[in-house]
C-alpha cells in the first residue's frame, strides 16, 4: 500500500482496555464488487491512494490496514428503542474496524455494516441490503452539501448474497458498508455500563471520550469529568436536532443507541427528506405515534440526553447533572438559528431580529405546507435572491406576491447574503432545487435493482456535491 503522509493510524479505542468491546471475524463473502468509494473522506485520513484492488483488501475483506488494529471489535452498548430500554443490543452486524486520525487532527473511526454475525446478532444474519447502502449513501451525501454534520459513507462493496427482508422484495441483493465517523461512542454505550452499575467504566468511558474527542482536560473528580462531559455533549446534541432541522431531515430512529456523543447523525434506517413542511411528517412505517416525527426530533435529544445523564448518576450528583439538562432547550434554539440562517445563506443581524424573521419564515411554511427545499431555494442568500426571483420559474412565486406574505418578503430582502456572488454558481443558474424525495430515491433504487445501471445514481451523487459547493460557507 503506497502510504500517503497524511495516513495516521491510531489505536486509542485499545486503551479503555477489557469490557468495551468483543474481537469479532468478518464474514467471507463470495464476492467483492466495488460500487462506491468515497475518495473525498478518504483523501481527510490519508487513504485516497489506494487502488481499487486494495481497497476491496481493506473494506471488503478486511485486512488490517498497515499498522491499525489488528483485530476487529464489535463494541457494547444498550440502549432506548422507542422509549423501551433493550439490555440486548450491541454491534449485530458491524464492528470498529480501524481508527485514523484526519486532517483536521481529530480522531476518526472507520465503522462497517454488514459485515457479519458478532455475539449481538441475536437471530439476524449481520448482513446488509445493497438498497440499504445506497439510501446510506444519498443521504449522508445531502446532509453533507446542507451542512449538517454527518458521518460519511465511506464504501460500499456488494458482495454477491441474496437476503430474505420483510421490509424489501425479497431475495435482496447484498453488500458491506464502511462509515467514516467521528467517533462511534453512543448514549447507549454509557447506558450499558450503568445498567450493571460498573461505575469505574462509567468513568473510565467518560474520561476517554473528554480527552479523546474533546480535548478536555480531566480535573481529577469524577463528579467534575461527568458534569463537563454531559454539558459537551449536549452541546452537540442540541447541534445535531439543529441540524435535522435545517436539513428537513427526519432520521426516523432516534434511540440511545443510535445518537453518537459527538454529535454527528449516523446510523441511517427509514429516513426521509420532508417534501412540504409538515411538523408530522415520519420517516418510518412503525413509528405510529409519531414519536420520531419532523416536529418532534428535537424533543426525542433531549429526552437521550436525559438519558445519558441518567447513566452518569452513577459518578455525579443527580442535582448537578439536571442542570445541565435543563440547559438543552436554550442550547438548541441557539444552534437552530445558526442553522437556518445558514440555509438561507444570510448573515444574522441579532438574535430578537432573527428569532422574528425565523417566526414569520415557520409560519408561512407551516400555513402554506410549502416545499421545503425549493423555499430554500428561492431565498437563499436575502437580498441577492431578491432579483433573481423576479425571473424565477418557482411553483412559489404566487404565494410570495400575496398581500398577506408582504412582511416575508421584506424581511427576507432586508438580510445581507453570506457572501459575494451567492447566486451566480451552476447550482443556482440551473433553475431548481436539488431535492431527494422518496420517489427519486425510489427510482435511483430501480435502475441498479431493475438494469444495474449505476449511473443515475453517481449523476445524482455528482448533482449533490455541486449544490454542496454553492452552499458551502466562507472558508
Amino acid at each position: 500500500m503506497p502510504i500517503a503522509p497524511s495516513y495516521s493510524p491510531q489505536s486509542a479505542f485499545l486503551k479503555l482496555g477489557e469490557g468495551f468491546a468483543d474481537p469479532v471475524t468478518a464474514a467471507n463473502f463470495p464476492k467483492h464488487i466495488l460500487r462506491f468509494r468515497n475518495d473525498r473522506a478518504a483523501q481527510s485520513v490519508g487513504l485516497d491512494t489506494l487502488t481499487d484492488d486494495e481497497w476491496i483488501t481493506y473494506f471488503g475483506r478486511f485486512h488490517p490496514l498497515p499498522d491499525a488494529m489488528e483485530t476487529p471489535l464489535a463494541q457494547r452498548y444498550h440502549g432506548h428503542q422507542f422509549r423501551s430500554y433493550n439490555p440486548d443490543i450491541g454491534d449485530g452486524r458491524g464492528f470498529l474496524f480501524a481508527q485514523l486520525q484526519d486532517n483536521h487532527g481529530r480522531l476518526m473511526d472507520l465503522g462497517t455494516k454488514g459485515s457479519g454475525q458478532t455475539p449481538y446478532s441475536r437471530f439476524g444474519d449481520g448482513r446488509l441490503t445493497l438498497k440499504g447502502g445506497v439510501r446510506e449513501i444519498l443521504a449522508t451525501e445531502l446532509l453533507e452539501a446542507l451542512g449538517a454534520n454527518t458521518s460519511k459513507t465511506f464504501s460500499i462493496i456488494e458482495t454477491g448474497e441474496q437476503l430474505e427482508r420483510n421490509d424489501e422484495p425479497s431475495p435482496t441483493r447484498s453488500a458491506v458498508m464502511v462509515r467514516l465517523t467521528h467517533g462511534n461512542i453512543r448514549i447507549g454505550t454509557f447506558q450499558r455500563h450503568a445498567y450493571f452499575s460498573d461505575q469505574e467504566r462509567v468513568h473510565k468511558l467518560t474520561q476517554y471520550c473528554l480527552e479523546t474527542y474533546f480535548a478536555h482536560s480531566l480535573s481529577g473528580k469524577r463528579e467534575d469529568d461527568a458534569i463537563a462531559f454531559l454539558s459537551l455533549v449536549a452541546e452537540k446534541v442540541a447541534e445535531n436536532a439543529a441540524h435535522l432541522m435545517a436539513a428537513g431531515f427526519v432520521h426516523g430512529v432516534l434511540n440511545t443507541d443510535n445518537i453518537n456523543i459527538t454529535g454527528e447523525i449516523f446510523d441511517f434506517g427509514p429516513w426521509r427528506f420532508l417534501p412540504e413542511m409538515d411538523l408530522g411528517f415520519t420517516a418510518a412505517y412503525f413509528d405510529h405515534s409519531g414519536l420520531y416525527s419532523f416536529g418532534r426530533q428535537a424533543d426525542a435529544m433531549h429526552w437521550n440526553i436525559y438519558q445519558l445523564g441518567g447513566a452518569l448518576t452513577e459518578i455525579a450528583p443527580e442535582e448537578e447533572l439536571k442542570k445541565v439538562l435543563e440547559t438543552f432547550p436554550k442550547l438548541y434554539l441557539t444552534a437552530l438559528r445558526t442553522a437556518l440562517l445558514n440555509r438561507i445563506g444570510v448573515k444574522p443581524k441579532g438574535d430578537k431580529e432573527d428569532d422574528e424573521a425565523l417566526s414569520l419564515i415557520n409560519h408561512f411554511m407551516i400555513n402554506n405546507k410549502v416545499a421545503y427545499e425549493q423555499f430554500f431555494f428561492d431565498w437563499y442568500g436575502g437580498q441577492a435572491a431578491s432579483s433573481h426571483l423576479e425571473q424565477s420559474a418557482s411553483p412559489l412565486i404566487a404565494l410570495y406576491q400575496e398581500d398577506r406574505n408582504t412582511d416575508l418578503v421584506a424581511c427576507l430582502r432586508s438580510y445581507s447574503p453570506i457572501k459575494k456572488g451567492i447566486r451566480d454558481t451552476a447550482y443556482f443558474l440551473n433553475g431548481s432545487p436539488c431535492t431527494l424525495l422518496i420517489d427519486e430515491v425510489e427510482s435511483l433504487w430501480s435502475a441498479i435493482a431493475d438494469r444495474d445501471d449505476w449511473t443515475p445514481l453517481y449523476t445524482k451523487i455528482d448533482a449533490i456535491r455541486t449544490m454542496g459547493a454553492a452552499l458551502a460557507p466562507l472558508s
